[in-house]
């Protein structure tokens, strides 16, 4: 199976984003033409509205019907997409797009459409979670239907201006002017329009005869290519590796222990990926423990992250390295030294020092107020992220925390992050691609008036990201790794464990990039 070598942007919350890169092909027979794609998605995707897809599983499932201006390619450059050419400057990027592109609807693909899009999610009216990381702040766009252009321009220099498009799924035809359709629709110029949304159970996609403009010139007559694409909400893994050893399911993403047995079944088409990484927040807020840098180093050094990262990954991580995956733009550990190292002695004098004192009960209190957290975490990515939920819990209460754990579904667990800000500690995975994807999540308007969710306001960080993003994508990259460092040092987050799943086929074979299809990529094949 071929790498397609880029993974990529908000994994859980997506923080888009755990993703998943590369193919994953069946053994078996040759192409099998037409019939339906069958895959499992681990939770409902939520609002359809593109503009909204913080979630990793909404970005999935809208990949199948929309397209962005340029692509990732195999070898992780940037290539055409809707628009066939470029030009680049520091702090804008004009595109041109193609001429032949069409709307799901029939009507006909402008700049106006694309300009609107992302003045749209710029706007602070639409309330935009993508503001900020998939585009950047302050980004306006011009189109020019005359010319067939549309630029995309920033107030000042913008690091990965260009890089930071691949990302952006573009509505157009009767979903621009009309938003509240695309709440259970689509109007995309992707390959395939959704025909039938059943929330929590599954989405229907209907192929279109018509599309012509798909990667390298790919269209939607290729042999093997399915005719219809259905997205199945099974939210256990144990019950997805059922079917797809059943043959029911044609593909599935999967994160713990059942990966053994699918990687030893017949006929059954596998690869493993990066999928983000694994790692928590504190919240920072006014009144929240961890407000203190001290509690919160305190916290971490409480915790044996190397124990952690096993069991959070069910033995099949690898060390976390940075916050960007693999090719990074930058290259670099920015973990190794930065992290505050396990000592629970000294986490425990630490908290002292602090004037959280134990109780009678083991607890410990501060003016009258207990040492409370309320961990958060979500319960589809596989058995490893409860156990790690469950050890550090544990390894708090040793040290004298009152810990309240918190599963929910992913749709639940974006609510709570960007609403009901109803924790303390959250268990999150990230997968970018740039580390400019990160500043809106660690910097900048807390939530729920921002993305900002953890209530972030490390200054060094700050600083550093403000010097980087002037500069050359590469001329800024000593800034951008040392600015992920300053939050390390800080207890900010704590980076455990680089995570990996299973992509696994069954009579089909695909291409998948930063957790998104590429539709044209399909192919059924014949049983074996």
């Amino acid at each position: 199976m071929r790498n397609t070598g880029v993974a990529a942007v908000l994994g859980a919350l997506s923080l888009s984003v755990a993703a998943c890169g590369g193919t994953a092909d069946s053994p078996s027979g040759g192409s099998a033409g037409g019939g339906t794609f069958t895959f499992a998605i681990s939770s409902d995707p939520g609002v359809l509205d593109p503009a909204m897809g913080v979630l990793s599983v909404t970005n999935t499932v809208l990949s199948l019907a929309y397209d962005t201006l340029a692509r990732i390619g195999p070898d992780g450059k940037i290539i055409p997409g809707l628009a066939e050419k470029w030009d680049v400057k520091p702090d804008s990027v004009t595109f041109t797009l193609r001429k032949d592109v069409t709307c799901s609807d029939g009507s006909k693909l402008t700049p106006t459409d694309v300009a609107a899009n992302v003045n749209h999610i710029a706007d602070p009216a639409s309330k935009s979670p993508i503001y900020g990381v998939l585009v950047p702040t302050g980004m306006k766009a011009e189109a020019d239907d005359a010319a067939g252009t549309v630029t995309l321009s920033t107030p000042k220099p913008f690091s990965f201006i260009l890089q930071s498009t691949p990302l952006v799924f573009i509505v157009c035809g009767k979903g621009v002017e009309d938003r509240s359709v695309l709440a259970r629709g689509t109007s995309g110029s992707g390959p395939y329009t959704l025909t039938e949304a059943v929330p929590s159970d599954h989405y229907t996609f209907q192929i279109r005869k018509d599309y012509t403009w798909g990667p390298g010139g790919a269209t939607t007559k290729e042999p093997g290519l399915p005719a219809k694409v259905v997205l199945k909400v099974v939210p256990n893994e144990q019950t997805a590796a059922n079917l797809l050893i059943s043959g029911d399911l044609n593909g599935a993403v999967v994160y713990g222990p059942d990966r053994a047995r699918l990687e030893a079944s017949p006929g059954m088409g596998k690869t493993v990926q990066a999928a983000g990484n694994g790692q928590f927040f504190y919240h920072q807020g006014d009144d929240r423990p961890a407000k203190d840098p001290a509690v919160r180093k305190a916290l971490t050094q409480a915790i044996n992250l190397k124990e952690l990262a096993g069991i959070a990954s069910t033995g099949t991580g690898r060390p976390a390295t940075g916050l960007v995956l693999e090719p990074r733009p930058c290259q670099g550990d920015t973990v190794t030294g930065h992290v505050p190292a396990f000592d629970a002695a000294a986490a425990g004098a630490a908290l002292d020092a602090a004037g959280w004192k134990a109780g009678a009960d083991g607890i410990r209190a501060k003016d009258g107020r207990k040492l409370e957290l309320r961990l958060l975490y979500a319960t589809t990515r596989g058995p490893g992220v409860l156990a790690a939920a469950e050890y550090l819990a544990a390894a708090w209460k040793k040290a004298g925390v009152d810990v309240k754990l918190n599963g929910v579904i992913d749709t639940k667990l974006s609510e709570s992050l960007n609403a009901t800000q109803d924790w303390d500690v959250v268990w999150l995975p990230i997968g970018v691609t740039l580390p400019t994807q990160l500043v809106g999540f660690l910097s900048g308007p807390a939530a729920p008036k921002g993305a900002n969710f953890s209530h972030l306001a490390n200054a060094r960080y700050e600083k550093l990201v403000a010097e980087a993003q002037l500069k050359p994508a590469e001329e800024g990259c000593a800034l951008w790794l040392e600015s992920e460092s300053a939050l390390f040092e800080n207890a900010d987050l704590v980076p455990v464990v680089e995570t990996t799943v299973l992509t696994a086929a069954k009579n089909a074979k695909f291409d998948m990039m930063a957790g998104l299809f590429i539709p044209t990529s399909i192919r059924m094949t014949e049983a074996g």
